[in-house]
């Protein structure tokens, strides 16, 4: 079967992706503010809902562990988002993860389209010795940092400006899901202008997992 992503997170299958979700979802008390790279996970599984944009609204600024909004399932947890006006909406992570928006899907895609190349700059960066935060010199481990696009446009607006150039999200043909392996451009020429494109606008750096945590996504 297929991999499957959420946000950079690469699990085997959908179904263990689901697993990883319904483990935060039951393994909290109601109330719980989510943090660190669970609030990490769950904010880029929201991203994946097909109503995202409604869902974020004015902005994130917490997801918590809530009872259901459904009166009948008020005993079974829910996750909730907390806006950054203080408003509060719940969403289902069922709906993201068998229904993700075109949007998120074509992210996943082009993230991995570039790999290689991030993953050349975290090496280079680690050869050279120059291996500390760009935003507070402190060094850093190699189990906590984080390629970012904090220093140019996000890699959000990057990928967002080449499916405009493109005609929109439709016009992307990814490879079939049932496909084993990474997912891919199927237009191998497209590919290569997306490479082109994301050359020319990423301006890499290297952050502490929690510095880059704080970075806006859009």
């Amino acid at each position: 079967m297929a991999v499957f992503w959420i946000g950079q997170r690469r699990f085997a299958t959908k179904g263990a992706a689901r697993a990883a979700v319904q483990e935060v979802l039951h393994g909290y008390p109601v109330g719980t503010v989510l943090s660190g790279e669970v609030f990490d996970l769950l904010r880029d599984l929201l991203d994946m809902h097909p109503d995202a944009e409604d869902k974020i609204g004015v902005g994130v600024a917490d997801i918590r562990i809530a009872p259901s909004p459904h009166p009948k399932y008020k005993k079974y947890p829910a996750f909730e988002v907390v806006r950054t006006d203080e408003s509060t909406i719940d969403f289902s992570y069922r709906d993201c993860i068998d229904h993700p928006s075109l949007r998120s899907q074509v992210h996943n895609v082009m993230r991995v389209e570039v790999e290689d190349k991030t993953t050349a700059y975290f090496e280079s960066r680690l050869a050279e010795e120059t291996f500390v935060s760009d935003e507070s010199g402190r060094p850093l481990q190699l189990n906590d940092t984080a390629v970012s696009y904090f220093r140019g446009p996000s890699f959000a607006q990057i990928a967002d400006g080449f499916a405009a150039t493109e005609g929109g999200w439709e016009v992307i043909e990814l490879t079939p899901s049932t496909q084993q392996g990474l997912g891919q451009f199927a237009d191998r020429d497209q590919a290569g202008r997306w490479r082109a494109h994301w050359e020319d606008r990423a301006i890499l750096g290297l952050l502490t997992t929690s510095e880059n945590r704080t970075r806006p996504r859009s």
